[in-house]
């Protein structure tokens, strides 16, 4: 054979013959998924919710269920910018066939994505998040009894070298500059360059930035809060609240970095119940674990308050000194009763799975789902997008009970675990026949050997 060389140039033909176009097979997870979208006939669905958004003529604009499919195929392939989801899908030919385009036709671009983002409602979204919750019921995977609540920040698609001041609309180069006037380091009338601007800003003390005093003009929403890696970013914050029986996300809510979680607890249990009640399942939260961060007088009392009907607080405690003359005997029944809670064996088991689960849920949806970093601007928008993500999560659920896997990326290898079960017992036969040389086996060594 000899050897083949690339052409510099290569001439585009003029004509080809649709016969001639390349042909994928397709992917089986791409496929199983769109038979299960199409068994519960989604498209039709999406086309109704998304109907009172657009008009009654003109030219036919890119389908409801295609637009969702290409959202959900940014956390299946672990792709956060709607750029990145629009060249990953022209390139794909088993994406192509997943959203129902042929080799001549042209994808969705970016800007299209955009644009359908910015008409269509939240409550469309978070309808699309409750169809998949119901298939997740449908699919024997909701329990919704103990749930698990936690938090995470989400890095804003906004810089902090971009943030203003509130009260003078100063950005910080012209804040750090009157703070060189006043400390007598330039002359009044005198302009510093950025690097003494910024070697002033370095050895200066006491630096802090609040929320009530700075935010960014492009994006003021998002607010300055400390990230899990260490750094000071303009975030939000994700709070999942997680079936702790079977990991579904019953509700995915955004809120401002700078909202305590306190604040939150209740909300987001709320609004998974409500998410509960639309499966028609009559299924109740009976019981709500969170982490030390969660616990305060209010918030335990809120619980009880609340529509949560019989819903139970296994909140740890913080070590402090409890003042109870303030305190109403609600308040302080509500702190007593969580206290006793806790102290039981269940409850440390319960700890352990919300650890373990909720914690695999932001894994999934923001580490290998593309939902840490942010490309869109707006609390209403950040959460739009994340609302599809957990609904992808919980598609990926059933999938994992249909196919194996949760993802396609691991879809490969279970062609590979006959293999390596393989291996693993050929592995253990040749220890088996080192260690009866060596005159180290016993009985169940010799029956493993035979086998």
């Amino acid at each position: 054979m000899a050897l083949g060389k690339r052409p510099d140039n290569r001439q585009a033909e003029l004509f080809i013959a649709t016969a001639d176009l390349p042909q994928a097979p397709g992917h089986a997870f791409y496929r199983r998924l769109g038979k299960l979208l199409a068994s519960a006939n989604f498209d039709r669905w999406a086309e109704d919710q998304c109907r009172p958004y657009y008009a009654d003529g003109g030219r036919p604009g890119i389908p409801p269920g295609v637009y969702f499919r290409i959202l959900l195929i940014g956390y299946f392939e672990g792709i956060d910018s709607q750029r990145g989801i629009a060249w990953r899908c022209a390139d794909s030919l088993s994406l192509r066939e997943f959203l129902g385009y042929g080799p001549t036709e042209r994808t969705p671009d970016h800007s299209s994505l955009t644009k359908i983002r910015q008409r269509l409602g939240a409550e469309v979204y978070e309808r699309v998040f409750q169809f998949v919750l119901a298939l997740v019921a449908e699919h024997n995977l909701l329990v919704a009894h103990e749930v698990g609540v936690d938090s995470t920040t989400l890095e804003a698609n906004a810089a902090m070298k971009s943030i203003v001041r509130k009260d003078t609309g100063e950005d910080w180069r012209e804040y750090v500059t009157g703070l060189m006037r006043e400390a007598g380091e330039i002359d009044p009338d005198q302009t510093p360059s950025a690097a003494e601007v910024a070697k002033f800003d370095k050895q200066r003390k006491n630096k802090k930035v609040s929320n009530d005093d700075w935010e960014n003009p492009y994006d003021k929403d998002a607010k300055i809060a400390k990230m899990k890696d260490g750094r000071t970013h303009l975030a939000y914050k994700a709070e999942h609240v997680v079936d702790l029986q079977t990991e579904v996300i019953l509700a995915a809510e955004i809120y401002g970095a700078n909202e305590a979680d306190t604040a939150t607890l209740v909300p987001s249990v709320e609004s998974a119940q409500d998410h509960v009640d639309t499966t028609g399942t009559c299924r109740l939260i009976g019981k709500i674990a969170a982490d030390k961060g969660y616990h305060a007088i209010d918030t335990l009392t809120a619980v009880e308050e609340s529509a949560l009907v019989g819903a139970k607080t296994y909140i740890p405690e913080r070590k402090t000194a409890w003042n109870w003359k303030d305190k109403s005997p609600d308040q302080k029944r509500a702190v007593l009763n969580n206290r006793a809670r806790t102290q039981r064996d269940y409850s440390k088991r319960l700890q352990r799975r919300r650890s373990e689960r909720v914690e695999r849920s932001f894994a999934h949806v923001c580490d290998t789902g593309g939902g840490r970093r942010s490309w869109v601007r707006g609390l209403e928008n950040v959460r739009k997008h994340y609302l599809v993500k957990a609904a992808a999560h919980n598609l990926g659920l059933i999938l994992r009970k249909l196919l194996g896997t949760g993802k396609p990326r691991a879809y490969g290898a279970l062609g590979a675990l006959p293999q390596l079960l393989q291996l693993a017992q050929i592995t253990l036969q040749r220890f088996l026949r080192i260690a009866y040389a060596a005159k180290l086996y016993t009985r169940h060594s010799r029956i493993m050997l035979r086998l």
